[in-house]
């Protein structure tokens, strides 16, 4: 929501302290040390769980090799696994606290943690080669690269009687301390500056630097100032980048101000920067405290999560997708197998291959809450929103798509006896995308954000109820079988009748490389009844697809969206001429929606879908490839209201009628995806085992039929049932709900 709120705190509460060390693990905050008063300096350890807001005083073990850290501040307190690292920071030698004494300090401690709350203890690792020398107000980060090498600490900067910008190495295996040669212009000695890691860089803003031009290193700090210096080191090549110089005049103050002793956190790819003292050229006692918030996107977002469905009916779908972390908004894109006809005399603007358009590699800037024009920087595009509530910013080019190559698909008909299987593809959708190495600040916007729906979960639970919001899907047909998907975990016995929202999840699909798109109907289920049962294949007919020509695989704009759901029961057509230039254009201007036509869906269609999420550096990749098909009139909605009573050799499966059966119900059907050797092949395919047939609305399910269960590790493990009815004209679409499993439970069927 972009709030800030006063936590009600409770427990061992600390007193106010500054320069303290501070790491997050998890929902737990660690905080040692700091200045509680002046010339009085804390060595106490606090403990913080922020899921109950609830504060605690640890103390941990001395030392078996010396004494436990003395009293302090300014020191780092770094976080890597299960252990904490302190360096250095500034002590004071006198025991009279109004008669300071300062002794900068370089010792190294290693504070061992606990797994979800409390500590074991210090240890002083015994470590080889040359120790930094003494600082207080550095940084320290730790970075490891993903493909090869050791955890490394590195330490910037700080203050020793003068302010420093020397890089010192840590490598944490062998402990073993080193001064990496550096590439590139290196930031002016600095000390309550920042560091950050997003990625393979370290992002070096703000802090004290000298008052003297040169910034020389030797040089008494008399005189000192604040920076708005912005700088990051390529940890893999050792080589500084210079993003905003010291010197880089900001009069429509459009980059954050010259500050130090500020906050920064990097949460995904964006790094939020908060508060600080101004101080520039001014006396030590006429400082301001800023409150301004920015944040920068260093990257385009990642990929969304495939788009699932909620709810289908003939000529809508309600959709959702996992949120990204810190994007501005998301945009929809469908695919329909029928061929849609361009719209000629409509203005449109050309595009791409793909819908993404670059922000040019530049930075933008955005702060709240005020509204300023864009102005380009060297190195940087700087832009703020016209208003809080923008959808996406305003230098992000989105634009309507144009063709993508698609291959035609190929149905086959799911054999009698069998729950059929849908394939769903992997789309890779890269072509097009500019990668920039420039990353891209903007501005917070203070506008409440839509939360998106969080999956429920529940141990050991004897009796649950899943009350999903999506109670229909779209229609089986002789040719796809959809599901709406529900998760359930038992919870302790004294919680009863739990509600679980809806995961909404297609996890029947399989996944295939778009290029090789010829997408089939598996047959996935084996009835091992005895009975002659009907087929979930409803006789509804089919109209022929169109043959498809090349210009008619296109993707079209669904629209953008500011949250992770939308209902989509239209979409955009492209224009004649856009259609006519978007092999030759590099990039477009973001489309005027107003202008264009809109399509509506058709019942018993297929569509496709995707979706890419937006920031301040452009849009990201879009989402793998998920495909929905409307429902064809007539035929019954899915079973709701799943729930699912524990007993000790068996479990009770319930549910209640559609509600919209659409005639009589004739019986239901419900399934148990169990273990095979298909399974075994591609893990993505399930292979469902009928366990009911009938006219009532619940069922037994034994230990027996339990053993031979699957247990799904696509997200959470889980037990995966399908519900679903059938009237006069078939079988609608089915319930898939997800039994959620303990790994000690799931580990032994």
């Amino acid at each position: 929501t972009n709030q800030w709120f006063l936590p009600a705190v409770r427990g061992d509460i600390p007193p106010g302290c500054a320069a303290h060390g501070f790491v997050c693990d998890g929902t737990r905050i660690l905080v040692f040390g700091g200045m509680v008063e002046y010339g009085r300096y804390s060595n106490d350890l606090y403990e913080l769980q922020a899921s109950r807001w609830l504060w605690k005083k640890v103390k941990p073990q001395a030392p078996s090799n010396g004494s436990p850290p003395c009293p302090r501040l300014g020191h780092s307190f770094s976080l890597y696994g299960n252990k904490c690292y302190l360096f250095g920071g500034l002590a004071n030698e006198s025991e009279d606290s109004n008669n300071n004494v300062p002794r900068y300090l370089n010792d190294f401690y290693e504070l061992e943690l606990q797994h979800g709350s409390g500590v074991v203890g210090w240890s002083i690792p015994v470590t080889k080669g040359i120790l930094p020398s003494p600082r207080e107000s550095h940084t320290a980060i730790v970075y490891c690269r993903k493909d090869v090498g050791s955890p490394k600490m590195y330490i910037f900067g700080g203050m020793c009687g003068c302010r420093l910008n020397d890089l010192w190495e840590l490598d944490i295996e062998t402990m073993t301390w080193s001064r990496p040669e550096t590439k590139g212009t290196v930031p002016l000695p600095r000390s309550l500056h920042t560091a950050n890691v997003i990625g393979n860089k370290m992002y070096v803003f703000g802090g004290w630097v000298p008052q003297s031009a040169g910034g020389e290193i030797s040089a008494p700090d008399g005189e000192w100032k604040c920076t708005g210096s912005f700088s990051y080191l390529n940890l893999d090549t050792t080589e500084w980048i210079g993003l905003i110089s010291d010197c880089q005049e900001d009069k429509s103050n459009l980059l954050p101000g010259p500050r130090a002793g500020h906050c920064a956190v990097a949460v995904g790819t964006r790094l939020y920067i908060w508060s600080g003292r101004d101080g520039y050229r001014k006396a030590w006692n006429n400082q301001v405290c800023c409150k301004d918030l920015w944040y920068l996107d260093t990257e385009r977002p990642l990929a969304p999560s495939q788009v699932q469905l909620i709810r289908a009916t003939t000529n809508s779908f309600q959709l959702k997708w996992d949120e990204v972390p810190t994007v501005e908004g998301y945009l929809l894109q469908l695919h329909a197998d029928s061929p849609v006809p361009p719209v000629a005399g409509i203005p449109g603007t050309g595009v791409p291959e793909t819908s993404v358009l670059s922000s040019q590699g530049g930075c933008s800037l955005h702060q709240s809450p005020q509204s300023l024009p864009s102005v380009p920087y060297p190195e940087m595009k700087v832009d703020h929103p016209s208003q809080t509530n923008n959808v996406i910013p305003n230098n992000v080019q989105v634009s309507l798509s144009s063709n993508s190559k698609v291959e035609g698909k190929e149905k086959v008909a799911a054999p009698e006896n069998k729950v059929t299987q849908e394939t769903m593809k992997n789309h890779t959708d890269a072509t097009g995308f500019k990668e920039s190495n420039t990353p891209s600040l903007l501005p917070v916007c203070t506008s409440s954000a839509q939360t998106s729906a969080n999956v429920g979960e529940l141990h050991d639970l004897d009796k649950q109820t899943l009350n999903p919001d999506a109670s229909v899907s779209s229609t089986v047909s002789s040719t796809q079988s959809m599901v709406t998907q529900q998760a359930v975990k038992t919870e302790s016995s004294s919680t009863n009748g739990a509600v679980v929202k809806d995961e909404t999840s297609l996890t029947t699909f399989n996944s295939k490389s778009e290029a090789a798109e010829t997408a089939y109907v598996m047959p996935s289920a084996r009835v091992s009844t005895g009975q002659t049962n009907d087929s979930h294949s409803s006789r509804a007919p089919q109209r022929p697809p169109a043959p498809l020509k090349a210009r008619d695989r296109r993707w079209y704009d669904v629209g953008i969206f500011k949250n992770n759901t939308a209902v989509v029961s239209q979409f955009y057509l492209l224009p004649e001429e856009t259609l006519n230039i978007n092999s030759k254009k590099e990039g477009g201007d973001v489309p005027d929606y107003r202008l264009l036509k809109k399509q509506d869906l058709f019942p018993g269609t297929v569509y496709r879908f995707r979706v890419a999420a937006i920031n301040g550096c452009g849009v990201g990749p879009f989402s793998k490839i998920s495909e929905f098909k409307t429902c064809i009139p007539g035929f019954p909605g899915a079973p709701s209201t799943v729930k699912i009573t524990k007993s000790v050799d068996c479990i009770h499966l319930s549910w209640e009628p559609p509600a919209s059966p659409s005639g009589n119900i004739l019986e239901y059907s419900a399934y148990l995806a169990i273990r095979s050797t298909q399974l075994q092949e591609n893990p993505s395919q399930l292979v469902f085992m009928r366990i009911y047939c009938g006219l009532k609305t619940s069922c037994i399910v034994t230990a027996a039929q339990l053993s031979n269960a699957h247990v799904d590790y696509t997200s959470r493990p889980a037990i995966v049932f399908r519900i679903s009815a059938k009237n006069e004209r078939g079988y609608g679409p089915a319930t898939q709900v997800r039994w959620l499993q303990d790994m000690k439970t799931s580990g032994s069927k």
